[in-house]
């Protein structure tokens, strides 16, 4: 029961949080590009079967991999790709967490 909510909360609610305190002015575009980072979640359609509640997602998917996530990094270091970088990472937090708490 507690990791879905943990793990939605994560995806949802901590891009929002991320924005208005690092990205006040721009909030609302910053959240919205934060939360985009779930479509990294199409990678899934090429497991078999799709969707394993069993599975850790962390380095399973390509885009969920260990050199996926130190390029996410690297998105962080540049101003202009800042922001994607900070939804993606926070999204391989919620996937990392999900992993902990199966």
């Amino acid at each position: 029961m507690l990791q879905p909510i943990v793990h939605y909360g994560i995806h949802f609610i901590v891009p929002i949080v991320v924005a208005l305190i690092f990205f006040r002015e721009n909030w609302k575009v910053a959240s919205l590009i934060m939360l985009a980072a779930i479509l990294i979640d199409l990678d899934h359609l090429l497991a078999n079967p799709i969707f394993d509640p069993t599975r850790c997602s962390i380095n399973y998917h390509p885009l969920h991999s260990y050199y996926a996530i130190g390029v996410y990094m690297v998105l962080t270091l540049i101003k202009k790709t800042r922001v994607i970088g900070l939804g993606l990472l926070i999204h391989m937090v919620a996937d990392w967490v999900d992993c902990l708490l199966m």
